[in-house]
């Protein structure tokens, strides 16, 4: 019984500590983002036309989850704001693809910078084991976590 009870103080600890961790992160993201004009959703559409290149809305709805109808107002925001335009696909000119502007290619390079940064800055002085082991742990957590949200949605 001792043992159980012991097991269940770390299970809370450890929770505890992921949740604090999450809280953290995302202030410190929702603040940074905001401070650019970007919302999660907006970061979001915006990193992913940076690492693949120009996508059709379609492709960007199911890249963030959405209904293709919340993509257009997503896009139309971002082109109002000149992150993103949109431009006739070269192979099939039915299809709009949607690309980033200047403004939207230097705000995603910043916004990796600043992880790089970040990263640095929290696993820097770590030791190799205790990062390595972190990862595992967190990989193990995402193995578990992952199959309980989608399930859920």
């Amino acid at each position: 019984m001792k043992y159980h009870h012991h097991m269940a103080e770390r299970f809370d600890t450890a929770l505890d500590r992921m949740l604090e961790v999450v809280v953290l992160f995302d202030h410190d993201m929702r603040s940074t983002l905001a401070a650019r004009g970007l919302s999660t959703s907006r970061a979001h559409l915006l990193w992913e036309i940076h690492r693949h290149g120009p996508l059709s809305q379609r492709e960007l709805a199911q890249a963030l989850q959405v209904t293709p109808r919340n993509i257009t107002g997503l896009v139309d925001g971002m082109a109002a704001d000149g992150f993103v335009l949109r431009g006739p696909d070269p192979a099939d000119r039915r299809i709009s693809r949607v690309s980033l502007t200047p403004r939207g290619v230097s705000t995603a390079e910043e916004m990796r910078a600043e992880q790089q940064e970040l990263g640095r800055t929290l696993f820097g002085t770590m030791p190799a084991d205790t990062l390595d082991g972190l990862v595992r742990g967190l990989d193990q957590v995402l193995a578990t976590l992952r199959p309980l949200i989608d399930r859920s949605n």
